[in-house]
């Protein structure tokens, strides 16, 4: 049993700081298999996220007692990074363990321990891991010197299909239109892309680059958009609220509200429907600053997942220093639309908000009559993108992700956007989706 006073000091003793987080590679080179991790220390639970498939080993040794996770065939690519955390979890630690794994280290306190029994490791997905720590307890006599577990593997929907976003079952590629896609890339070859489309009622896709990292542009807007929502779910924000348009956060670019005078008032729910509809540079910097700034938004970007999403800069980042990629635009959007990052309410306030954005040259102009898309664009001139759930009318949806670096406002690189977004509309826009590849209306004939 665990005495009184031992409860307090363990107690006392686990006010961490509210979160660690660590990018650990740069924008646009991924350098290491580890993407990224973080520890949320208010709920002693650890995340992280690999760019190939892993299995975790984790062990628990004394001596001083730590919590081991190795990562087998991933090599780090760079020195030894460690961060202290508080007093009884001590550090967090990452380092290249051998020439081939890659090793994650939970140092604990002399006199602590865990029950690795209540030790829950769990494949969010095939790159994406979790790690649930228990309390830390007082060390007894006995604690054996080793032990081990296994981790829970998210069940797959069959042997051919994994859950895309923990929620989506992803089947098959469509194989039958890559040869198409991939000779309009050919025809457009001073462009470099990345795009990713998933039937959401067949689990087929088209990854090409999906995981490419680019410039998010103004599709950084979408996450916070539904970060906003989250907020507004959880009553730390409200739509009538007032915010004041500060003169360290009026920008030029896209947007109107440039143009008002500094310290003109909007609502949250004006501020938020210029920031998607009309891409205002300057709402965006009042919502980033009202939920608390990038840094909290990057964090809660990575417990959703994303891999490639973070804020560097506020709006205009004119120089793309902020990133994503088309798999992870796929990703906040699957996970929106099945009701995973807001509630019923506030997806219908999301999805509206983006079905009135004004820009509708790049995925929209490649649809079909009575085709509805709920999207985001970003254009820097060097960079175009854009993101969005397509409903079509013989009911099928699906989600679209793409990016391109073109030459300076080259509109080729619209053009391109727009015959892709054709291609996979003709495609699923037919019974037999292969069919569409002979349509008389097909982007390329």
């Amino acid at each position: 049993m665990i005495l009184t006073h031992k409860e307090n000091i363990l107690k006392f003793s686990l006010l961490l700081p509210s979160f660690l987080s660590l990018f650990l590679f740069g924008s646009t080179v991924k350098a290491a298999a580890i993407a990224n991790w973080h520890f949320d220390s208010n709920r002693n639970h650890l995340d992280f996220t690999t760019d190939e498939n892993v299995q975790p080993k984790v062990q628990l040794l004394t001596n001083p007692t730590r919590l081991v996770i190795d990562l087998s065939g991933v090599t780090l690519g760079y020195p030894q990074t460690s961060q202290r955390v508080g007093l009884v979890i001590q550090e967090i630690r990452i380092e290249q363990f051998n020439a081939q794994t890659t090793r994650m280290v939970v140092t604990l306190a002399p006199g602590y321990t865990f029950d690795l029994t209540q030790v829950k490791l769990q494949e969010e997905s095939p790159n994406h891991w979790s790690v649930q720590l228990p309390k830390p307890l007082p060390l007894t006599a006995t604690q054996p010197k080793y032990l081990e577990i296994t981790p829970s593997i998210s069940p797959r929907v069959s042997d051919h299909s994994t859950l895309f976003a923990g929620v989506v079952p992803m089947h098959l590629p469509m194989k039958a239109l890559e040869p198409e896609i991939k000779a309009l890339m050919n025809r457009y070859s001073f462009l470099k892309t990345g795009m990713f489309f998933l039937d959401l009622d067949t689990g087929d896709y088209l990854d090409i680059g999906g995981d490419r990292v680019f410039p998010a542009a103004s599709t950084i807007k979408l996450p916070i958009l539904i970060a906003f929502f989250q907020d507004l779910d959880a009553g730390k924000v409200t739509l009538n609220e007032i915010l004041t348009m500060r003169r360290d956060l009026v920008t030029n670019g896209s947007g109107t509200m440039q143009y008002e005078r500094v310290g003109k008032k909007y609502t949250a729910l004006e501020t938020i429907t210029k920031m998607v509809t009309i891409s205002d540079n300057t709402a965006t910097n009042m919502i980033i600053d009202r939920l608390g700034g990038a840094a909290k938004l990057n964090q809660r970007f990575r417990t959703w997942g994303l891999k490639d999403t973070v804020i560097r800069h506020l709006l205009a980042d004119l120089r793309g220093t902020n990133t994503t990629s088309s798999e992870d635009m796929a990703r906040v959007l699957a996970l929106v639309v099945n009701n995973k990052l807001v509630s019923l309410q506030s997806r219908e306030q999301v999805l509206d908000i983006l079905r009135h954005t004004t820009i509708r040259t790049l995925l929209p102009a490649g649809l079909g009559k009575g085709a509805v898309i709920a999207n985001k664009t970003g254009d820097i001139g060097f960079l175009i993108g854009d993101a969005g759930f397509i409903t079509m009318p013989n009911g099928k949806r699906y989600l679209a992700a793409i990016f391109v670096t073109r030459p300076y406002k080259d509109s080729r690189g619209r053009d391109f956007i727009r015959q892709v977004s054709q291609l996979v509309y003709n495609y699923l826009n037919q019974p037999n989706p292969v069919a569409s590849l002979n349509s008389p209306n097909s982007a390329t004939r």
